[in-house]
């Protein structure tokens, strides 16, 4: 199993931290905006007597609440469509495991949502990645050289949209591209939408659901985690119209019985969460991703795409190795009593050598922190000792 580039760094943090220093946490998709008040009521007014399994598939109650949101959406779906899961992380190993078979593969634009590798590893599943580029805001890479990668081994091809580690938000054209290459091939399309809610400057998200003569194909998994800010709620779902893929989806959810009861209960409250929420939240994101963007790219010798969706940003530093440089950040460097977490870009990359001086930033602190954050980032650039020439 790959470590985490998400994650590994956190015994440096620690240390730093009991040596006194504050740490910025930009390492980390954990958004500092409150859980919507309908979902954390819902919890405190639980009331029963026996704390029980729920049905493997999730319950109705909330499996009917999810489809009137998603069909809100224009998803026109059912109830029988949804499979609940344990977070979407089970929902991306389920849905791997249900329509890939042992030693086949899988294609990901990359750089990509670094736990992609590790759930293909759990399900031994080649990940072939194909490159897309910083230099152009990383968009999907041209359908031409998706084709060449295809093999006999091929099962489908999975996406982030908005992306995760990237922001970047997939146009209607590059999906269509991607339809007609799946029906092409007949393989899946995994949509990860966990970031949906997340767009940005009036743009517009679209999902392989909303295609035509698609419905066969696409795997859609989805998460409360970002969309109502209970990443702990571990709460996912597959959504899919082909009833061969929720069946089998359903044996391994068996397996490990049921999706647990509070959290869905939570769930289907969380439906109701007033459209002035999502309406404030993606103000204040934008707000920090502006501020974010103009900070970096304020910096010498620093790069960084103005994303669509999503709160992430990948930056291209003036440094020789992004590893190293976020470990010293945290070990040997300070500004005002504080230093910055990031997550080094290589472990988003799955092809060996890229990303070697681009970091991964979430912008999910306040715009105040987040300029304290990037004076920190701009002094210790100044103080690196791998620093390259601009």
């Amino acid at each position: 199993m790959p470590a985490s580039p998400i994650r590994k760094l956190t015994p440096f943090a620690d240390q730093a931290k009991r040596d006194g220093k504050k740490v910025y946490h930009l390492n980390i998709g954990q958004p500092d905006i409150a859980t919507p008040e309908v979902m954390l009521n819902a919890i405190k007014n639980i009331s029963f007597n026996v704390w029980a399994y729920t049905p493997s598939e999730g319950t109705l109650s909330y499996r009917t609440k999810l489809a009137e949101y998603y069909n809100k959406l224009g998803y026109n779906i059912t109830p029988e469509d949804i499979l609940v899961t344990v977070g979407g992380s089970e929902a991306i190993t389920i849905a791997m495991q249900t329509c890939i078979n042992e030693g086949d593969e899988i294609i990901v634009p990359e750089p990509f949502y670094a736990n992609y590798n590790g759930f293909a590893c759990m399900s031994n599943i080649t990940v072939v990645p194909i490159l897309s580029h910083i230099e152009n805001g990383f968009a999907l890479p041209p359908i031409a050289d998706f084709e060449k990668l295809i093999t006999d081994k091929t099962r489908g091809i999975i996406i982030c949209n908005p992306n995760n580690p990237t922001g970047y938000l997939y146009s209607r054209e590059e999906l269509e591209a991607l339809k007609e290459l799946c029906l092409k091939y007949d393989l899946f399309l995994f949509s990860d939408e966990a970031y949906r809610e997340f767009c940005y400057d009036g743009r517009e998200f679209i999902s392989p659901v909303y295609l035509d003569g698609i419905d066969e194909n696409v795997v859609v998994i989805d998460t409360v985690s970002k969309r109502y800010s209970a990443c702990g709620a571990r709460l996912g779902c597959i959504i899919t119209k082909n009833k061969e893929v929720i069946q089998s989806a359903l044996k391994f959810a068996q397996a490990r019985l049921s999706p647990g009861m509070v959290e869905q209960i939570a769930g289907t409250a969380a439906v109701d969460t007033p459209d002035s929420y999502f309406e404030e939240v993606n103000k204040e994101y934008t707000l920090r991703r502006d501020t974010l963007v103009k900070r970096l790219n304020g910096i010498e010798g620093v790069f960084c795409p103005n994303p669509g969706g999503a709160f992430y940003v990948v930056a291209k530093l003036p440094i020789d190795d992004a590893d190293e440089f976020c470990q010293w950040i945290l070990e040997s460097f300070s500004h005002n009593g504080a230093t910055v977490m990031m997550a080094p870009a290589t472990g988003f990359y799955s092809t060996e050598g890229f990303g070697k001086n681009e970091v991964r930033m979430a912008y999910v602190l306040n715009t105040t922190d987040l300029n304290n954050a990037m004076d920190c980032l701009d002094i210790a650039l100044k103080q690196y000792p791998g620093r390259t020439m601009v």
